[in-house]
């Protein structure tokens, strides 16, 4: 089969379309033929090997010790079940959801029958694609922060994977939702269902907006003491930026805000998004009622998928960049 792989740490010059054995379903797994896959910053974080200690999750500290797929969202059909598979999947059925080996960008993975769920009827391929980790993490954050009805919540980079779908999710739960965008990216947030949205090269979102119940924060280009200012006492901030190939990653940003919290008056969030099939089920309910669309920046075929990386680390996709298997 074809797959995206690369074996060397690097840009997306280091990934190479190569041939490779079709993997076989073990026991609790599913075999999944590859319609569409979509793109994540812990993609370029994987592939670039940082930050450093991100290599001893890969393998292999000047390389990888193998040759690695690339990707973890997916959507496909099922092709076969493995032994032990009680969860109701046969053949043909169309699936969605994120394997944490990566390799979603293949005609065929292997996936965990526990991490997959049905696509939703109503969505393409590609868009079901566009959702998993995304959708994950935006609905188990604003889970954690404990977002209801009648909340203020503010939303940076509303535009984004997260962002795109925290805003639904946020309007979902009753919440009132402020989005801050930049300029080509307002009208998008607006028609998501935000109730106000703050133009950031025009208007400094910690300045004069109120307080807010909580705060999940896709970008963290500001300092701590400045995004504190509108938040209310006992509310909630969530850092949940990725960095950038050209700024990496705030470690001491992210220790720093650790540091603080037994000394400030709001409640910092951090954690890991699990994948799981219950949410997988969730969000899945959400999209066929239409209380949640995907929105696709970009589609690009496999072959294409280094120009897709390209995208992915400009940082200004609106929603999520999609690669589709033929």
């Amino acid at each position: 089969m074809q797959a995206v792989v690369h074996s060397e740490y690097g840009g997306p010059d280091v990934l190479q379309l190569a041939s490779i054995p079709t993997p076989t379903p073990q026991t609790n797994e599913l075999l999944v033929k590859v319609h569409a896959a979509a793109l994540n910053p812990v993609d370029w974080h994987l592939v670039r090997g940082v930050p450093f200690p991100v290599r001893f999750m890969v393998g292999g500290l000047r390389r990888p010790t193998h040759q690695r797929g690339v990707g973890g969202d997916f959507s496909g059909t099922v092709a076969a079940v493995g032994s032990g598979v009680v969860t109701g999947f046969k053949a043909g059925d169309a699936v969605f959801g994120y394997t944490e080996r990566a390799g979603a960008l293949a005609e065929y993975l292997t996936i965990p029958a526990d991490k997959a769920a049905l696509k939703p009827a109503r969505l393409t391929f590609e868009e079901a694609a566009a959702v998993p980790l995304a959708g994950l993490t935006a609905l188990q954050i604003l889970r954690k922060a404990q977002v209801q009805f009648g909340q203020h919540v503010l939303i940076v980079g509303a535009a984004g994977g997260i962002g795109t779908l925290a805003v639904q999710i946020a309007k979902a739960r009753g919440a009132h939702v402020t989005g801050v965008q930049s300029t080509g990216a307002c009208d998008l947030v607006r028609s998501l269902g935000a109730d106000h949205v703050i133009d950031y090269t025009k208007e400094d979102f910690t300045k004069d907006h109120g307080r807010f119940d909580v705060v999940l924060d896709n970008v963290c280009n500001r300092a701590l003491a400045d995004v504190r200012r509108v938040v209310r006492p006992g509310g909630v901030i969530v850092p949940n930026g990725g960095g950038s190939p050209e700024k990496g990653v705030s470690i001491a940003g992210m220790l720093g805000a650790l540091a603080s919290m037994p000394f400030i008056s709001q409640k910092i969030l951090f954690g890991a998004t699990k994948p799981n099939q219950a949410d997988l089920r969730e969000l899945a309910t959400m999209l066929e009622a239409g209380t949640l669309s995907p929105v696709i920046d970009g589609c690009y075929p496999l072959a294409a998928t280094a120009d897709a990386f390209r995208q992915l680390e400009a940082g200004h996709a609106h929603g999520k960049i999609v690669v589709r298997i033929e």
